[in-house]
């Protein structure tokens, strides 16, 4: 959410990996009790079961019970939305997944990520994308008036209220060249999305703007797609980057930074990586901002023209 202190937040998609107990994890953990162990050791997790189906209230809830305070679930929006329907004919089930339980979540609840698929080009998307960012409930209580038209199949596995107004914030993560076009950035930014800057070792394109008042990275291997480690040298450079984009002093603009790592193997790469990267920046686990995040930020103020980042 956009508050009064920017914060930039590490973190790693999803915390259920089998290879992760014994490693990551005490051997003799639990697996109940996972994710609380791992938001004490990342401010931020991106929920990315909820991209295969969806999720019941009852989970979100017991996943904000399992997490501190301070704490942010990103959530990934449902593939049926954006890789079957590929955005067509979307306001009902936009409505089911706001429906599924998400305002469990209360002050947790996070950016929201849709991923487009490779496949999916700027030709087919750019007639959609207009009429689906503006479905995009920019309020809790916008989501709420979309949750209430949910599909009647939906009955008896919705939470229909929310605990108070708070803005929300979405980012898309496109896989095709084609949508390298200005006029893709400019609708981005005049929707207040977020460009989702992806590092997919060269299989997909990491395009570079800023196009809302907030920044969202998915590190998926650099060498290696959700296998390679990063180097130190690596992660240093990512730490460097995440700097300028967080506080700008050319624009006197202060911006949350979320970034998750998803280069998750049985070398645990995604874990270790995501902690090195928040040492690098001087974060603790917990979630207080950095020395240069305790600034004041810019609550609501999305760049009227994307930013090209000349990193």
């Amino acid at each position: 959410m956009a508050g009064d202190v920017a914060l930039i937040r590490i973190g790693v998609s999803g915390w259920r990996y089998a290879p992760w107990r014994g490693r990551f994890y005490p051997r003799d953990l639990p697996q109940r009790a996972e994710l609380a162990y791992a938001a004490r050791r990342f401010s931020a997790i991106e929920l990315n079961g909820s991209f295969y189906s969806l999720q019941r209230p009852q989970s979100y809830a017991q996943w904000y019970r399992d997490t501190p305070g301070g704490f942010v679930f990103a959530v990934k929006g449902g593939r049926f939305i954006t890789h079957m329907l590929k955005l067509r004919g979307i306001e009902q089930p936009l409505a089911n997944f706001f429906a599924s339980g998400l305002f469990n979540l209360n002050e947790k609840l996070g950016p929201i990520l849709w991923q487009f698929p490779a496949s999916f080009r700027y030709e087919q998307a750019r007639a959609r994308l207009e009429p689906f960012l503006e479905l995009l409930p920019k309020t809790t209580l916008a989501a709420l008036a979309l949750a209430r038209k949910r599909s009647r199949r939906m009955q008896g596995r919705v939470r229909l209220a929310i605990d108070r107004v708070r803005p929300l914030r979405h980012a898309i993560e496109v896989r095709h060249e084609s949508f390298r076009d200005p006029s893709f950035l400019e609708l981005l930014a005049a929707h207040g999305v977020a460009l989702v800057f992806t590092e997919g070792a060269g299989r997909w394109p990491l395009l570079s703007a800023i196009t809302a008042d907030f920044v969202y990275l998915r590190l998926h291997g650099d060498k290696h797609l959700y296998r390679s480690g990063y180097s130190d040298a690596a992660l240093e450079r990512w730490a460097e980057r995440i700097r300028g984009w967080h506080f700008d002093p050319g624009r006197g603009v202060s911006r949350d930074v979320y970034c998750f790592f998803d280069n998750t193997d049985d070398k645990l790469r995604a874990p270790r990586d995501a902690q090195t990267l928040a040492r690098k920046l001087g974060l603790g686990p917990a979630c207080a901002p950095s020395s240069r995040a305790a600034l004041r930020a810019q609550p609501g103020a999305s760049a009227s023209r994307p930013v090209i980042a000349t990193d």
